[in-house]
């Protein structure tokens, strides 16, 4: 479970992130929803400890990030919008690397990554050099990657940006096993679509600023729209939403 209080992120003059508050909870996918620049993804650095909050107060399954930044690690699983693989190793290297970083031993990196990359259809490239992987192949790595070590809690920044639809409906599925699992998903996206196919809440961001917290029949009824497009952008008091 992720609890956040009153985050607070600055750079210079650009108030990116201004007094965020909201819950994620164990069983349940949170969508953090919003425009391009919004603040989600400064948001979510700050939930996994890659940048330290100005202000406010972060839990994650009751730690700190700013003072347990390694014991984080250890119950956070990240699939960053960066996906960061090392191109010459191949994707079962790239995955092993992380396993023994949170101290697993050799046969259960082998076993976990077998049944991850069955789960996940990466049987043909396992074993091949990342360089030149398509967008689908380099997310289901990273995906991998991060849940080499079974964390209680998965944050996922746009993920399924720029797979085709086969890919994207076969990540949707993976999102709703984790669910159902019990474990507490974050998704950060811009894709109605895919908020619509998932979120049990949505928080959506504008401008730094939660602009709405909800449901989505909740956030439906907040705006007096029939479709969690339309609310969206009367939320946010824009319509810049629709090009992000």
């Amino acid at each position: 479970m992720i609890e956040v209080r009153d985050l607070q992120k600055s750079f210079g003059d650009v108030h990116a992130v201004r007094g965020v508050s909201f819950e994620a909870r164990d069983g349940e996918i949170t969508g953090l929803l919003g425009p391009n620049g919004a603040g989600k993804t400064t948001t979510l650095r700050m939930l996994y400890s890659l940048l330290p909050p100005d202000a406010g107060e972060i839990r994650i399954d009751g730690m700190d990030p700013t003072k347990d930044a390694m014991a984080i690690k250890r119950t956070l699983g990240v699939v960053p919008d960066s996906r960061g693989l090392y191109k010459r190793l191949s994707a079962r290297e790239n995955i092993a690397y992380y396993g023994e970083l949170h101290g697993l031993s050799k046969p259960v990196i082998n076993e976990r990554i077998e049944r991850l990359a069955q789960r996940l259809n990466m049987e043909d490239f396992i074993d091949r050099q990342t360089d030149g992987f398509s967008q689908g192949q380099r997310v289901k790595v990273a995906i991998a990657r991060a849940m080499i070590h079974e964390p209680q809690t998965v944050l996922l920044d746009e993920p399924s940006n720029g797979l085709d639809v086969m890919t994207t409906r076969a990540l949707r599925r993976y999102i709703q096993d984790l669910k159902a699992a019990g474990h507490s998903v974050v998704l950060s996206t811009h894709i109605m679509q895919e908020v619509a196919a998932l979120c049990d809440r949505i928080v959506i961001i504008a401008k730094g600023e939660i602009a709405a917290d909800g449901t989505p029949a909740d956030l439906l009824t907040l705006s007096g729209c029939d479709n969690v497009e339309d609310a969206f952008v009367k939320l946010i008091g824009s319509d810049e939403g629709l090009l992000a």
